[in-house]
């Protein structure tokens, strides 16, 4: 005797799901052409046919808890092969932007994340908090562009980081962290509660370590399960763009540590102090490797922009979440490189202003990170140790290693 299931389907979630991405998901006809072409997708219920059948019944609770959504890289390969267009990478897409506004509170910034017409608040909230920090220091120091007595541009001079610049954004990653941690326990509640093991023969299911590691060697570092989508030289220079930009960042993230633990371990240390005394030398090894940050995220930003601004519209249409971060990653690199240079020029006004601009820009991609498609640098790779962990894995992207086998 067959069992009765009573949907409720959601209308709003639909209607917002459109929002965001989903616009063609009532062309879908179930034909499963998506779950066969997707070179990701696990034998057991695969993706992303059954999202497009969910999206269609408005089911929101099974989509915003569904760990395929994580899974799915948006090669852009199943939206091509669609015969109705479709656009299931599309619609996966829009699931994760949905993810993101609903996923951790305060839910206002995920909504202001949503759409341009928030821009305003977004960027405006940052302005004023540097900008007030500007006045004061201006008043106190008599000049809005304060130089040293041989003239130099120094940026502490006007946002000195013992009590400006260092405090508020510590205050900003620490309540990043926890929006974070909540954000990661909501996503493994999820989960737990509607993903099934679903090892394979012959898998042997790793320890949690195990899995981390696996993860971080393959997924991460390598992008291992980004060069598995690539079927096209648009596609090879999405991933070498994507790649070229996650090392740029880690760059400049070691700059970033090496300058906050040197000067404020140099208090306690008095001989760590100078290796992080800003501004440093260009022949300096931090600001050699901050440099070298600067070209890569460039590098990046290039190829992944120009890649979007040339993609084929039938297999994958860009949305406000993906301009909205490249837009402030474009910002952040361009007045940090600005900065350098007006600095070196000794063009004050210039130089004071554009550093003002880096400030606002990192900011706004730091603060709002839980709510912006950046954050799938953390939920993406949760969901990739969870789907290791439970056996969650494409049949053929097994690899022993000393009698475990890991996913590559």
């Amino acid at each position: 005797m067959s069992k009765t299931i009573k949907i409720e389907p959601n209308l709003q979630f639909v209607k917002e799901l459109q929002e965001v991405g989903g616009a063609d998901l009532k062309k879908c006809y179930q034909c499963a052409t998506c779950s066969v072409a997707c070179p990701m997708s696990p034998a057991d219920n695969p993706y992303p046919r059954k999202e497009m059948v969910w999206a269609q019944w408005g089911l929101k609770d099974k989509l915003v808890n569904d760990i395929d959504i994580w899974l799915c890289h948006n090669c852009g390969t199943c939206s091509e092969l669609c015969p109705r267009g479709a656009k299931p990478g599309d619609l996966l897409a829009a699931l994760r932007n949905m993810t993101y506004r609903k996923l951790v509170k305060p839910a206002i910034i995920g909504e202001w994340m949503s759409s341009p017409k928030h821009l305003p608040i977004l960027a405006g909230i940052p302005m004023a908090i540097f900008a007030f920090i500007w006045m004061i220091r201006a008043a106190l120091v008599g000049t809005f562009f304060p130089l040293t007595e041989d003239g130099k541009i120094v940026y502490g001079n006007l946002f000195p980081g013992d009590f400006t610049i260092d405090p508020l954004f510590g205050l900003v990653a620490i309540f990043v962290a926890i929006c974070f941690g909540l954000g990661v326990k909501n996503m493994i509640d999820g989960f737990k509660a509607n993903v099934t093991e679903t090892f394979v023969i012959g898998y042997k299911k790793p320890t949690l370590k195990d899995a981390i590691i696996a993860t971080i060697k393959y997924d991460v570092l390598q992008h291992s399960r980004f060069k598995n989508c690539v079927d096209s030289p648009a596609d090879e220079e999405r991933v070498k763009g994507h790649q070229i930009l996650f090392y740029g960042f880690v760059a400049c993230a070691i700059v970033t540590s090496i300058v906050a633990v040197a000067h404020w371990g140099g208090k306690v240390i008095p001989l760590l102090a100078p290796v992080g005394h800003t501004p440093m030398p260009l022949w300096h090894p931090v600001k050699i490797l901050a440099n070298v940050g600067a070209v890569l995220l460039v590098t990046g930003l290039t190829l992944l922009t120009r890649r979007r601004l040339n993609s084929d519209t039938k297999k994958s249409v860009s949305n406000y979440y993906d301009w909205y971060l490249l837009g402030v990653i474009w910002v952040v690199t361009l007045t940090g490189i600005g900065a350098q240079i007006f600095r070196l020029a000794g063009v004050a006004p210039l130089a004071f202003f554009t550093y003002y601009l880096h400030l606002v820009s990192i900011f706004m991609l730091i603060a709002y990170l839980p709510w912006s498609k950046l954050g799938h640098l953390v939920y993406r790779t949760t969901a990739l140790i969870y789907a290791r962990y439970i056996g969650r894995l494409p049949i053929d992207e097994k690899l022993i290693e000393d009698d475990k086998i890991f996913v590559i």
